[in-house]
């Protein structure tokens, strides 16, 4: 029983989106099946998989269903974060009603809270942009309200994490982002902070895309940051690994 992870799914399976990655470039062409077969080869019947944010390009979350289909059956267990894309996205009481009515059983939220899962702790939320240019937010928005926002949610994940960690002492707790708290010299700090504050050792996230020479992994006052974009990791979801 082992722990993956892989961001960025873009699904699309339904009429209803029809909104394909393949116009990205060669390396998204036919993805999903991509996706389906990578995952099941890789992924046992009692792996988790966490997958922080865009899941889906459906606009409602009942849209969503025949994605949210495709993720019920391949192999495992799935925790499912927020990313930019995921208009979808309702309250916790909403999507896991969702669940519920369509007999969705694999399938958890990561959302102000933390799981325990093998050898580790998952906390995590969406993170925000990096880089204010790029926020593509209306010219109206509080960038700061909004950084602030997502700085409070993970702390409230991270605080979910540690009275976890009150019974599961030996467990690491690993955080799973949308968006890099820094990128290209950019730095949202009052993530990046937070998750040294915490000793956050590793923290996981996708986001970035046809960026495909960059390193997988740098260090960044003192927690490991790791890109797990799908088409960075060519569609085959990458084990998280116990620290040596």
């Amino acid at each position: 029983m082992s722990v993956f992870t892989i961001a960025d799914l873009h699904l699309s399976t339904s009429f209803i989106t029809n909104k394909s990655m393949e116009v990205f470039g060669n390396r998204w062409k036919d993805y999903e099946n991509k996706i389906k077969i990578n995952w099941n080869l890789v992924i046992s019947p009692d792996d988790t998989v966490v997958i922080p944010g865009d899941i889906s390009w459906a606009t409602t979350i009942n849209e969503a269903k025949s994605d949210f289909d495709f993720i019920e059956n391949l192999n495992g267990k799935k925790i499912i974060g927020k990313g930019n894309h995921d208009f979808w996205w309702s309250t916790m009481s909403k999507m896991n009603l969702f669940l519920k009515q369509n007999n969705i059983k694999s399938i958890s939220f990561l959302y102000n809270n933390a799981f325990v899962v093998e050898d580790f702790i998952v906390a995590g939320t969406r993170g925000w942009f990096y880089d204010m240019d790029n926020a593509n937010v209306p010219e109206t928005s509080d960038y700061q309200k909004l950084i602030s926002r997502e700085a409070a949610r993970l702390k409230i994940s991270l605080d979910a994490a540690l009275e976890l960690k009150e019974t599961n002492k030996n467990k690491e707790i690993i955080v799973f982002l949308h968006f890099p708290p820094i990128w290209n010299g950019a730095e949202v700090e009052e993530i990046s902070d937070m998750l040294s504050e915490y000793e956050i050792k590793r923290c996981y996230f996708g986001h970035i895309h046809g960026s495909y020479n960059v390193s997988p992994c740098f260090n960044y006052k003192n927690t490991d940051y790791v890109l797990i974009s799908s088409d960075y990791i060519n569609f085959i979801p990458r084990i998280v690994s116990p620290l040596s």
